[in-house]
């Protein structure tokens, strides 16, 4: 049997995005509500995508800043992840596939107050325990962090 053929860079999308896992002292993860779902509002880590000007780092403080309020401190890289995303599913009309990089940081809150995001990819952002995060209409992103925090 013969490998498929590679997929040159070429020919498929790539968003790189980047996200904070953030907990506080009682446990809680910090979510936020995309709005942006097809199947209505999930929950996922604050974060999105990086701009072209902006390294990984400085997108996860901005994205945390815009959907939370809060101002924070990068601690640790946890992990990046990527997955494809095949044209018939992506939120755009298109026939290019899309590969999808997150990078997950672990970070503290250093200042701000939590504030909801307006006019954004978010509605709201709020505390969950883990078991209840688990509970909660979410993305595979938020399965993925609380694996990582065990």
């Amino acid at each position: 049997m013969n490998a498929p053929e590679p997929v040159p860079y070429t020919a498929y999308d790539t968003r790189l995005a980047s996200y904070a896992v953030i907990t506080d002292d009682e446990g809680r993860i910090l979510l936020a509500l995309w709005n942006e779902a097809s199947d209505g509002g999930r929950w996922t880590l604050p974060g999105g995508g990086v701009e072209l000007d902006e390294t990984v780092e400085e997108g996860a403080v901005r994205e945390v800043r815009e959907e939370t309020g809060y101002d924070v401190r990068l601690d640790r890289l946890m992990t990046v992840d990527t997955y494809v995303i095949p044209s018939s599913r992506r939120h755009v009309e298109t026939d290019r596939p899309l590969k999808a990089v997150r990078v997950l940081f672990a970070a503290t809150i250093v200042g701000g107050e939590l504030t909801p995001e307006v006019d954004g990819t978010t509605d709201e952002a709020r505390w969950f325990t883990p078991a209840e995060a688990a509970r909660l209409p979410h993305v595979s992103l938020v399965d993925l962090a609380l694996g990582l925090l065990g």
